[in-house]
């Protein structure tokens, strides 16, 4: 049976202009997501009665099901998607850059987040499962995803803004009701979040279908580095893992005692190409050499002294390739602690967020590149893409 069309839809402009239709296609509409949901519930439904349970449950007092008066607001049933990424996948920086926004948004126009209840991995950082043995390195990472839930704790998250799953009987349920009452289900695309909140005509909707920027759903928030329109911090997400990844972090901060750490990214950043004269250009001129092990120890001396336990967290693969810094400091890495990360780690982001929680626990973190002013980091090169190839500097300069 068709699903019906949404009662209105909206795109730019504010009271008393004519309403118009967003040339969105079909897949990208609330409606599909919106079928998906109901087919995820009715699923949730025929399933065993614990994974009925666990679908019924949302958080804490929201947990219990919609009230009235609730309004909600729904960006998608993928991060970045609608958008560039539909048919890919960004890496958890990006991906979590959006979420922030999305939340943001939500927290600003008082609503309840549609959250997507599972995130896509991106191939270039889960190739395989890093502590998995059984991982095939030929899977296709960014089709597959894991559930958000594994990630992040929903119950911490709404304690500031209140988080419904997209797969939850109570969304199914919100949404059914929405369909058949005039007025309670708005698609909008180019309006500003204070138009949203300020113009009733929005602000009644009990769903406010957000279509983002096509290009990342971070872009809406592009006026961040406007300092006091910022309501969640870039910390909010970093700080709310999942409770089965804080209890690991916890008993790896409590065995490394009083420590150091250091992020190396290198990998994924290593991309050199030859221009016309064959002659090797890099994005990030200094970062293969300010990251290997003998210019790390002359960076760092004047912010760590010998002696001290310093965790390192890369995703460099070469075995061994930072142990030249030994003879200097005690390592660690977290394949020391596998027994504690084996039962919980299902892939590199679970992983990485756990070392997150590490990083944030030292006395002295020192980060790859910088991102405030106040930031220790082994190399100068500004972290964001300046799209210029320069030759890459392997010499003291």
């Amino acid at each position: 049976m068709a699903i019906p069309s949404p009662r209105i839809a909206w795109g730019g402009g504010g009271a008393g202009r004519k309403p118009r239709v967003p040339p969105l296609p079909p897949a990208r509409t609330l409606l599909t997501a919106f079928a998906a949901a109901a087919a995820l519930a009715v699923l949730c439904l025929l399933s065993s009665s614990s994974s009925s349970s666990r679908a019924a449950s949302l958080s804490g007092a929201w947990r219990s099901g919609a009230k009235n008066g609730d309004r909600y607001l729904y960006w998608g049933g993928r991060v970045d998607c609608p958008g560039k990424h539909c048919g890919s996948c960004a890496g958890l920086g990006h991906q979590e850059s959006s979420l922030r926004c999305a939340l943001e948004e939500a927290l600003f126009l008082g609503r309840i987040f549609v959250m997507p209840s599972r995130m896509c991995l991106s191939s270039v950082h889960n190739t395989k499962g890093v502590l998995q043995s059984n991982a095939n390195s030929n899977q296709r990472w960014e089709e597959s995803s894991c559930a958000m839930e594994s990630l992040y704790d929903i119950d911490l998250i709404s304690r500031t803004v209140p988080v419904i799953l997209d797969n939850s009987k109570t969304w199914h349920e919100i949404v059914s009701r929405s369909m058949k009452a005039e007025g309670a289900v708005g698609n909008v695309q180019g309006i500003s979040r204070s138009e949203l909140k300020e113009n009733a005509l929005y602000s009644t909707a009990v769903i406010i279908n957000r279509t983002a920027s096509p290009l990342a759903w971070f872009m809406e928030c592009k006026d961040r580095k406007n300092r006091s329109s910022v309501m969640l911090s870039y910390t909010f997400l970093p700080s709310m893992p999942a409770k089965k990844l804080r209890d690991a972090a916890n008993k790896m901060k409590e065995i490394l005692g009083d420590y150091d750490a250091i992020h190396v990214r290198r990998g994924d950043l290593l991309k050199n190409r030859k221009d016309r004269f064959g002659v090797e250009r890099s994005l990030h001129p200094h970062l293969d050499r300010d990251t290997r092990p003998e210019f790390i120890k002359k960076r760092i001396a004047k912010w760590i002294p010998p002696g001290r336990t310093l965790f390192i967290a890369s995703n460099e693969r070469t075995p061994g390739f930072f142990s030249p810094l030994a003879d200097r400091y005690r390592l660690a890495y977290s394949s020391n602690f596998s027994s504690i990360l084996e039962p919980v780690i299902e892939n590199n982001y679970q992983l990485f967020m756990v070392e997150r929680l590490i990083m944030q626990g030292a006395k002295t973190f020192v980060k790859t590149m910088r991102e405030f002013d106040s930031d220790l980091t082994l190399c100068d090169d500004p972290k964001k893409n300046t799209k210029v190839w320069q030759k890459p500097v392997y010499t003291d300069d």
